[in-house]
C-alpha cells in the first residue's frame, strides 16, 4: 500500500512562515494544517495523536539497550559508513553532518566538522541516542524509516521546536525480502538547507547497498531450494519453501494447490517469488521468522485454512539458515506421521493461541455471493469491498461483481468487523488487505484505491477518516 497525493496543479515548495503557523495551530490541538506537505502532515498526526511526543522536547532520549544485529546488517552499516565518509567533506562545507543509524533510529556513527558536531551534541544528535519518530517526532531520520524514498524534512516541519534550526534528508535501506528497514543514512544541516544533490546521493547509496542485500537474498533462495530438495527426497508430505516474509520460493504440486501458487516453479530471486493469498500462512511464516531469528533451534506448528479446504490443515515449520543467517523456512502440510524428518505435530512450539485464533477467524468465515441461480462460497481474501445499492449489497470479488446473500450493509459489516474489514463510508465496507493506495485530495479528503483489476477508487467519509488512518497506521 502507498500513500499518495494528486493535485491538479504542480507541486509547490512549502512556505516557511505558513508551515510555522500551521505547526503552532496543530500543537494547540487544531487540525488546520493548510500548506503542510501530506507526508509531513501525516507524521504530525502520528506524533500528536499516536506517539504523544512533546513538541517542546529539547533533546533526543537515550536509545534502548543495544540491539544485537545480525552479521548481514553489520555489513550494511559498514558499507554505509564508507559511503558517508566519502561524502562528508562536501556536506561539512555547508554545516552538515552525515549519520548512519539502525532500524530502531539508534544513531551508530556520524561524520562532520567539529563545530556542527558540537551543536548536534547539544540536542543529542549523536551515537547511542534515539531518533525514531516515536521518540522525537517528525525528523529526517525517524520519519524516513516509514518512507519508500528519500525523505526531506525542512526546519519548521520538525515536530519538536528545538530542531527547527535543522534541515534533514534521510533514506532507509530496506531488506529486499521483508521490505523492513535495516539502516538509515541521513544528511543533517544546521541553519542551512540540505544540498540540492543530497537526496539523489542518498537514493543512489541506498540502491547500491541494497544490491548487496539482493545478492545475499538470491543466495538464501538457493539454500532454501537445496533444503527443499533434500527434504522432498525424505518425505511425501506436501511441502513448500518460503522466505522470511512468507513468500514461496518453491512448492510441490500439492502444496501449490493449497497455497494458490504455481507448482514446482523455483523463484530464487526475491523479485519473482510467489505471494500466497493466505494471510494466515504468511502470518505464521513471519511469526516463525521472529522466533527463529532469536532462537536458531526453534521449530513450530499450527493449523490454518488453505485454498479448496473446508477444514484447517496442520502445518509444521522448520527454519533454514545460511551462514547463521535465517533465510526462510520449510513448511509441510497434512498428517503428522513423518517423525523422522519433521517430528510429530506436537513437537516444536505451537504458535500463540491469539495468533492462531486470529488467523483462523480471518480465514474460516465465508461470504455467500449470488450469481443468477448459483450461490458462490467466497473466502474473505477474495472479497475486495462491499457496496450498498438500494436494498441490495453487492460484492466486488476476484470472481467479479456478485450480489451478497446477506441483506443490509450493516449486517455484513458486523459479520466481517473482526476479519480485517472496515466501514469507510455509508455505502462501502472494504477489505483492509486489498487497499493498494490512499490518495489525499487538496481539501484533506481520503480516497482508497483498491487492488482489483479496475483499481476502483472509493471515498472515505469525514466521520470515518480517523478510523481509516488508525487501521492503516497513517
Amino acid at each position: 500500500m502507498t500513500y499518495v497525493q494528486r493535485r491538479s496543479t504542480g507541486s509547490v515548495s512549502p512556505n516557511p512562515a505558513g508551515v510555522q503557523q500551521a505547526w503552532e495551530r496543530f500543537v494547540e490541538g487544531q487540525d488546520d494544517i493548510h500548506g503542510v506537505r501530506p507526508e509531513v502532515a501525516i507524521s504530525w498526526h502520528r506524533c500528536r495523536d499516536q506517539y504523544r511526543v512533546d513538541p517542546f522536547l529539547s533533546e533526543a532520549p537515550v536509545a534502548a539497550a543495544e540491539v544485537d544485529h545480525p552479521l548481514e546488517h553489520d555489513v550494511v552499516f559498514a558499507e554505509l559508513g564508507f559511503r558517508a565518509a566519502a561524502i562528508v567533506h562536501e556536506v561539512a562545507n555547508c554545516g552538515g553532518v552525515v549519520i548512519v543509524a539502525d532500524a530502531t533510529g539508534r544513531v551508530l556513527a556520524e561524520w562532520g566538522d567539529k563545530a556542527t558536531l558540537s551543536v548536534a551534541a547539544g540536542i543529542r544528535l549523536a551515537p547511542s541516542f534515539s531518533w525514531s519518530e516515536s521518540a522525537v517526532g517528525t525528523n529526517g531520520m525517524g520519519t524516513a524509516l516509514g518512507a519508500p524514498s528519500p525523505m526531506l524534512i525542512r526546519r519548521e516541519e520538525h515536530w519538536c521546536q528545538a530542531f527547527h534550526d535543522w534541515s534533514c534528508a534521510g533514506v532507509a535501506v530496506r531488506d529486499v525480502v521483508t521490505k523492513e528497514p535495516v539502516a538509515i543514512l541521513t544528511v543533517s544541516c544546521w541553519r542551512s538547507d540540505v544540498p540540492a544533490g543530497a537526496r539523489g546521493w542518498l537514493a543512489r547509496a541506498a540502491t547500491q547497498t541494497q544490491t548487496t542485500l539482493r545478492v545475499h537474498a538470491r543466495d538464501g533462495g538457493a539454500e532454501l531450494l537445496a533444503a527443499y530438495q533434500l527434504a522432498r527426497a525424505k518425505s511425501s508430505e506436501p511441502l513448500a519453501a518460503v522466505d522470511t516474509a512468507g513468500k514461496v520460493v518453491i512448492a510441490d504440486d500439492t502444496a501449490s494447490v493449497l497455497l494458490g501458487v504455481p507448482g514446482n516453479s523455483p523463484a530464487i530471486d526475491p523479485a519473482v517469488r510467489w505471494t500466497p493469498r493466505l494471510p494466515a500462512f504468511i502470518g505464521a511464516a513471519q511469526f516463525a521468522s521472529k522466533e527463529a531469528s532469536h532462537n536458531p533451534d526453534w521449530t513450530g506448528s499450527t493449523r490454518i485454512f488453505t485454498h479448496l479446504s473446508a477444514e484447517p490443515s496442520a502445518i509444521r515449520i522448520r527454519p533454514v539458515f545460511l551462514y547463521s543467517n535465517l533465510v526462510g523456512h520449510l513448511i509441510s502440510f497434512g498428517s503428522c506421521t513423518d517423525g523422522e524428518h519433521f517430528g510429530t505435530c506436537t513437537d516444536g512450539a505451537q504458535l500463540p493461541q491469539t495468533e492462531a485464533d486470529a488467523h483462523v477467524q480471518a480465514q474460516s468465515g465465508r461470504v455467500v455471493g449470488v450469481h443468477e441461480n448459483r450461490m458462490m462460497l467466497l473466502r474473505l481474501p477474495e472479497v475486495v469491498f462491499a457496496e450498498s445499492a438500494g436494498n441490495d449489497v453487492w460484492l466486488s470479488t476476484d470472481e467479479g461483481r456478485l450480489r451478497a446473500a446477506s441483506s443490509g450493509l450493516d449486517k455484513l459489516e458486523n459479520e466481517l468487523a473482526k476479519a480485517g474489514f472496515l466501514r469507510v463510508h455509508r455505502q462501502y465496507v472494504v477489505n483492509l488487505n486489498r487497499i493498494r493506495e490512499v490518495e489525499r485530495r487538496d481539501k484533506g479528503e481520503l480516497v482508497l484505491v483498491m487492488d482489483d483489476r479496475q483499481k476502483t477508487m472509493l471515498p472515505v467519509s469525514r466521520r470515518n477518516v480517523r478510523a481509516v488512518r488508525r487501521a492503516l497506521g497513517i
